[in-house]
């Protein structure tokens, strides 16, 4: 159990922080979001608007009070990912910029099954 809780605590604020950094990125509009969001056709406002999301987001999963905050917090996070490697696949994108967020999105699901796991083991107890 204790093998468990600390990976779950370092893939998890490894995940938090890698969305802090990249909501920031988002909130500072970087040149490259904007480059990207521009060959993806959507609008640069877009990257403030994913990078708000992203800070609670990454606040909501590092806390354990508020479960079905923290389920959506993923559920975001999952979208978020998913959209980008559909924008990547309409946009012709080849198979180099389509892998990224899958890494990102089974990056994400790696804390959330840990977490899962973790909450089964405590009733189980």
């Amino acid at each position: 159990m204790k093998k468990l809780k600390t990976w779950y605590w370092i893939t998890t604020i490894i995940f938090a922080l890698m969305m802090i950094m990249d909501g920031v990125g988002g909130i500072t509009q970087q040149e490259a979001g904007q480059e990207v969001l521009k060959h993806l056709g959507y609008p640069i406002y877009l990257l403030i608007i994913a990078g708000m999301a992203k800070l609670p987001g990454a606040a909501f999963i590092l806390q354990n009070k508020f479960e079905t905050i923290k389920e959506w917090a993923y559920a975001g996070f999952a979208i978020n990912f998913i959209g980008a490697f559909a924008s990547r696949l309409f946009a012709g994108d080849g198979v180099s910029l389509l892998i990224p967020p899958l890494v990102a999105l089974v990056m994400m699901f790696i804390p959330y099954i840990l977490w899962k796991k973790l909450k089964s083991n405590v009733k189980n107890s």
